[in-house]
Order: structure tokens, then C-alpha cells, then sequence
């Protein structure tokens, strides 16, 4: 009767123990498709010269491993790392760097920054003061909205109406690069069948100019020696299109390295070839993760 009894309490612990678990935050691949620890791959990562991390905006793991890996290599790198992030437009880069010196607290810095994400407080905050407590830079790389929308509306020939200033905050080589046949712009009309719409071009010049952009102001900060984190949603660097497309066509011996976020369900369905390509590292989450706002 003991001996049962023994047996059932050890079976019940087992199983108590799986289920505790059975819920990681988060799993990593690497390219192989295979899991990979975070210490080897921060080592890798810390060789290269350019690290784009692709998030899903409203996933809070996203956010929350983007200030690890910040905090992480800075142990590594000190002060020759530095920042770059889709969600501030260049434009803003002097009150950034205002409020990065100590010029004044934050409740001055908003008012001044346009077109602030909603969810900067919970995702982005954490990372800009995390530069300004450690004296890093912190690069505003995207294009202003406004003018994203010009070229949305008007094709390439709004470059010839915009004024010296203005083009200076556009991405130089979109004019002479810009094509709608590479792969991330091309999927934007195949994901619409056979609705894509007259102003199709258009749309897919506005994403190119933020990666463009992105690319721009990311190259033009950078220093051998560096190693630049920038956080983008995941679109702008998956199969190193996007922003990474932009930098080879003009820096093809840079090291870049991506990390990209996919729920359980898109990993699971996804084919080899596609793990292969779409990032070095891959973040995969519960599908039922908790959203942020």
C-alpha cells in the first residue's frame, strides 16, 4: 500500500512539474530552425555591426527583450553602442537629443516631439531613458509622416516640389533605387489578390521612403567600431528587406544581423525555407500573449 502510494505521489509531481513548465514566455530559434540560447546569440550579435530588431508592436516580450538585449550589450560594447528607432521621426532627433543631455525633464520633451506613439510610455520610454541614464545615442530614424503622405499622394515628383530642407529628411537613394518589384514591396500587392488598387505604386514609394529613411539616418550615425540596436516593426527587416535592403545597396560589407517576432501558430506553419531566411534569430510567442496599447 505504500508502495503505491509513493508511486501515485511521484506521478502526481511529475505532472504538476510539466505543466509548471509547460509556459515559456518565449522560445529562440537561430536560421537552423533550431533553439538557441540568448547568451550565444548576444555573443554573436556583438560582433556585427548593426543589430534590427523586429517587433510586433503590441507584443510586450518584443519590448521587454529589446531592453535586455540593451542592457546586455552595453555590458559588452560601453558607449559604442547605440540606438536607432522607427518610432521617432527624424525630425525630432534635436529634442531628443536635448532631453538625452539633461536640457530639460520629460513633461517638456513630449509637448515638443509630433506624432508620439501611443504606446511610447510602456515600450518606448523604458529605452530612451535607458540611453540617456548610460550617455548612448539615440537616432530618430524615420521619415515624418507628412512627408510619407506626399509621396503616398503624389509619386517620386513631390522630391522636386519639396524644398532642400525637407528632402534632407527623406531617404537620398529612394529616387534612384526604389524598386516595386523587390520582394517586400511586391508582397504588398499580392496580399491584396486581385484588388490591388491604381495608386498601388504610390503606396508601396511611402513604405519604401521610411525604409529608405531608416536605412539613411541608421548609415549616417554609424562609425566603424559601433554596433547600432535598432528597434522597427519586424516587416521593415524580415528576409533582410526593408531597412537591410536599403543599407546593402549602398554598404553591402556591413555585418547585419536581425531578429525578428512570430506568434507559435505563424512558426508552426511556416515552411523550412522561410524559417531559413526570415531573420537570424527568431522571437516565437504564445499566441494568446497579453497586448499592449
Amino acid at each position: 500500500m505504500q508502495k503505491n502510494t509513493i508511486v501515485v505521489f511521484t506521478l502526481f509531481f511529475l505532472t504538476q512539474l510539466v505543466i509548471a513548465q509547460d509556459h515559456p514566455a518565449y522560445t529562440l530559434y537561430n536560421q537552423k530552425g533550431k533553439k538557441v540560447k540568448y547568451e550565444k546569440m548576444l555573443k554573436q550579435i556583438a560582433k556585427s555591426d548593426m543589430l534590427f530588431f523586429g517587433e510586433y508592436h503590441d507584443n510586450p516580450i518584443s519590448h521587454w527583450l529589446q531592453l535586455e538585449v540593451a542592457n546586455d550589450l552595453y555590458k559588452l560594447k560601453g558607449d559604442s553602442l547605440f540606438f536607432g528607432a522607427e518610432m521617432f521621426e527624424n525630425g525630432n532627433q534635436l529634442v531628443i537629443n536635448e532631453y538625452l543631455n539633461g536640457f530639460y525633464d520629460e513633461k517638456k520633451m513630449l509637448p515638443e516631439i509630433t506624432q508620439l506613439w501611443k504606446n511610447y510610455k510602456t515600450d518606448y520610454k523604458p529605452l530612451l531613458d535607458f540611453a540617456k541614464e548610460n550617455h548612448l545615442r539615440f537616432i530618430a530614424t524615420n521619415i515624418p509622416r507628412r512627408y510619407a503622405s506626399i509621396l503616398y499622394k503624389k509619386g517620386l515628383s513631390a522630391l522636386q516640389e519639396l524644398s532642400p530642407e525637407a528632402n534632407k529628411m527623406i531617404g537620398a537613394d529612394l529616387q534612384k533605387y526604389f524598386d516595386p518589384t523587390v520582394s517586400c514591396y511586391a508582397n504588398m500587392a499580392k496580399s491584396m489578390g486581385g484588388h490591388v488598387p491604381p495608386n498601388m505604386y504610390n503606396m508601396q514609394l511611402a513604405q519604401a521612403a521610411k525604409d529608405a529613411t531608416m536605412a539613411q539616418f541608421s548609415v549616417q550615425n554609424f562609425k566603424k567600431g559601433d554596433l547600432l540596436l535598432h528597434f522597427n516593426g519586424s516587416y521593415h527587416s524580415n528576409y533582410k528587406q526593408g531597412i537591410v535592403w536599403w543599407i546593402y545597396k549602398t554598404n553591402p560589407n556591413l555585418e547585419i544581423k536581425t531578429i525578428t517576432t512570430l506568434y507559435e501558430s505563424e512558426w508552426k506553419e511556416m515552411p523550412d525555407e522561410n524559417r531559413q531566411t526570415i531573420a537570424d534569430y527568431i522571437v516565437v510567442v504564445s499566441d494568446n500573449m497579453t497586448k499592449t496599447k
